[in-house]
């Protein structure tokens, strides 16, 4: 997968802390600075996507609500 295009993860449906863990999983294989982009539906995802990058040292690049799903694009840190 090039660098370039962002890692998609379809989470919508899963219940905390199952989005988390997807997108951990997806940013494992994915090269420093390369971007991920989580949908999920689950309303608690917004403040563990928060903490977890935070902590993790990811960057939170955007986060935003389209009706029901919670769109969430973060870059990998180091």
């Amino acid at each position: 997968m090039s660098e370039d295009m962002p890692i998609e993860v379809d989470a919508r449906g899963l219940s905390c802390p199952m989005p988390l863990l997807k997108a951990r999983k997806a940013l494992a294989t994915a090269a420093v600075g390369q971007r991920l982009v989580v949908i999920a539906t689950d309303r608690g995802a917004e403040s563990d996507f928060r903490a977890y990058c935070e902590r993790a040292g990811h960057e939170l690049i955007s986060m935003e609500w389209r009706g029901d799903e919670l769109r969430v694009e973060l870059a990998r840190g180091e």
